[in-house]
């Protein structure tokens, strides 16, 4: 009796023991994707390039022109600032593990990687911060270094300034550490390597201790390439397997190399996978997987290859990694059955999304758009989605889209979550946090960051560009109003604006919905909605009258917004889901909607002509082809607030199920 009662205490202390291991706290990990850092206060080594006098700083803006930001998906400078606001924030938080998953650089330039690598450092000091990160394909943007630089930093006088490095186009003929090279630009090109894009072994031999090699205080850390256990880990066995030379692999023109390599395998090279496991604190794995996949060029015998032999991997993503990076695919599985049994909380990121992020409409955007438009090359098929999930991977942080958006994939009883990070360099400015729970769950955080203090701090050299686009390129001005914002997020706000104005109206948009459907205000838009063949324009515009107010609008209420409006709040919640909600007014909102129920009534009702111009067409084919090309658009922008929670939620360990 007395060794039964035993045996039941000695089972329940070991029960107690597993519940007390498997509720112990993990801490909270901030993801913070796409940082683009730009630095603008860099110190050139070569003293090539001062930059201009800061009157608030008191000391020289290396930046890039308002004009080249308004163009690009991310912004170059302020986002400098963003960063130092949002790591004060998270240290205020108390969170100390913080994961960059990848382009936390601008195109692996050394200047500005080491003005990274300098404020990484501080919080490092000051907070007790820890970084892990992963490489996106900005950082590097080839395998290898390569000639580069940039045509729109900003010089004197407002006028652009061309910097490039030796072998680029710009600097032809240089050929030592810096030079000045006149040209019928109104500045002279400067020559420096300061802006050389670094490949691998540059950007981790500045970056390397942020998760890329293991450190002392890690509790153990592997790459895909380690040959040791987990028990049988040290640092030194460590430290070699990190060594550039240990993480290599073989990849192919036409697939994976090494032990999956084919017979008809061509163009092949070796190349460095950066990808590493840690376990920081104890219980908490993090998986840091390098998705980059710079696919070779032909090589046309080649026996060694330059950063000019491989494609970007822009456009790769998970799509190539299962073709070209196989062995990622092996030790992610490992990984997952490594974690279980020794009961390690696993969190994984990389730059590249794992799942759909548009919520479902991805087939839809491209019947309407074309393929090729709204980065829907970086979409992961949906079969590649699952055989994610059949890893047992769990949940994924990606970035490279600069989007808010959450997708669930599941295969059978598995299921992957991926959560999209937004962009600190985008709209809508925020950061993750995931937060492990003692009761099988993980919370999800998303931080805004709407105050950044310095944010208007370098507008007065906006000003002086602007003056000087008026005076000569007029026709590529940008809206000074974007200088009157309050704070940062509100900048990026116009941000969005401006994009949505010179580049994604332009690029993504057919010609004819375009043109005639943004010259349109919303009355106009609900009266064509009316607008069939059996009634006249009067009849249509008293019937879209009638409507509005029996919803509870006036008429007028339409008028206030035009079709353009609509384009910005349709890339506002393509950016940030709902994010975006609080910039966009529930009573506009809600006359979106009935837009659209109007329009698709409508479409049941008349027959979509082949092609209209609206100069020339009668006011019934324009109705009918609002109906059925701009109503669908419509449909798209109300189903991309209906996904998954992409703000705070919590995921379920076991089931995969999100709540609020």
């Amino acid at each position: 009796m007395k060794c039964l009662l035993s045996t039941m205490l000695l089972a329940l202390l070991f029960m107690a023991a597993q519940v007390k291991a498997d509720n112990k706290e993990v801490p909270a990990v901030a993801f913070m994707p796409d940082i683009h850092f730009h630095d603008v206060y860099a110190d050139f080594n070569d003293g090539s390039f001062k930059g201009l006098p800061n009157s608030r700083s008191k000391d020289h803006a290396t930046i890039r022109t308002m004009q080249a930001q308004l163009h690009s998906t991310r912004l170059f400078n302020e986002n400098y600032f963003a960063l130092l606001a949002a790591l004060d924030d998270a240290a205020a938080r108390g969170i100390k593990l913080i994961a960059l998953p990848g382009d936390f650089s601008d195109d692996g330039q050394q200047v500005h990687l080491r003005g990274l690598q300098k404020i990484l450092k501080h919080y490092q000091q000051k907070y007790d911060m820890r970084f892990f990160a992963a490489p996106g394909n900005h950082d590097p943007v080839r395998p290898f270094s390569r000639p580069a630089g940039k045509p729109d930093y900003l010089g004197t006088d407002g006028h652009r300034q061309r910097i490039f490095s030796k072998g680029a186009a710009e600097c032809t003929g240089y050929k030592g550490k810096q030079a000045v090279i006149k040209t019928e630009n109104p500045l002279p090109t400067i020559c420096t390597e300061e802006v050389q894009e670094l490949g691998y072994k540059g950007v981790l031999s500045i970056l390397g201790e942020h998760g890329f090699s293991p450190q002392p205080e890690y509790i153990y850390w592997e790459t895909p390439f380690s040959g040791y256990s987990y028990e049988d880990y040290d640092l030194a066995k460590g430290k070699a397997s990190a060594e550039l030379t240990a993480r290599q692999y073989e990849i192919c023109s036409n697939g994976s190399g090494g032990e999956f390599k084919a017979e008809n395998a061509v163009n092949c090279g070796e190349i460095t996978d950066a990808s590493y496991l840690v376990e920081p604190v104890e219980g908490l794995w993090l998986l840091a997987i390098d998705a980059n996949v710079y696919i070779p060029k032909a090589q046309t015998g080649k026996k060694s290859l330059s950063a000019n032999d491989f494609h970007g991997s822009g456009n790769a993503g998970y799509n190539k990694v299962l073709t070209h990076k196989k062995h990622l695919m092996g030790w992610i599985k490992d990984i997952v059955k490594q974690a279980d049994e020794r009961g390690k909380t696993l969190l994984a990121f990389s730059h590249f999304p794992m799942t759909e992020f548009y919520d479902g409409q991805s087939d839809t955007i491209s019947e309407l758009f074309g393929e090729a438009t709204f980065q829907l090359a970086r979409r992961p098929d949906d079969s590649v989605s699952k055989l994610l999930a059949e890893t047992g991977l769990k949940v994924h942080v990606g970035g490279h889209m600069h989007m808010n958006d959450t997708g669930v994939t599941r295969s059978g009883e598995q299921f992957l979550v991926n959560i999209q990070a937004p962009s600190l360099a985008a709209y809508v400015p925020a950061y993750k946090v995931l937060r492990p729970g003692k009761s099988g769950s993980l919370a999800v955080e998303t931080i805004v960051i709407k105050e950044v203090p310095r944010f208007n701090e370098l507008f007065e050299h906006y000003r002086e560009e602007y003056q000087q686009l008026l005076s000569t390129e007029a026709d590529k001005l940008w809206d000074k109003e974007v200088l009157t914002a309050k704070n940062y997020q509100e900048f990026t706000s116009w941000h969005i604006r401006e994009l949505t104005r010179q580049r994604f109206l332009p690029d993504d948009w057919p010609a004819d919905l375009r043109d005639w459907v943004f010259s349109l205000n919303g009355e106009q838009l609900l009266s064509l909605s009316q607008l069939t063949e059996q009634r006249s324009w009067p009849e249509a515009k008293a019937a879209g009258e009638s409507l509005a107010r029996s919803k509870g609008f006036k008429p007028s209420d339409f008028s206030q917004w035009t079709g353009f409006e609509f384009a910005v709040d349709f890339y506002r919640i393509r950016n940030a889901g709902r994010l975006a909600l609080k910039d966009i007014s529930k009573s506009r909102l809600r006359q979106y909607q009935l837009l659209a129920v109007s329009l698709s009534e409508l479409a049941k009702k008349v027959k979509a002509p082949e092609q209209v111009v609206q100069e020339t067409e009668s006011k019934h084919q324009l109705a009918a082809a609002l109906a059925h090309r701009f109503g669908p658009v419509l449909d798209i922008f109300l189903a991309l607030q209906e996904g998954e929670p992409d703000d705070n939620f919590i995921i379920d360990w076991q089931s995969g199920e999100l709540s609020r």
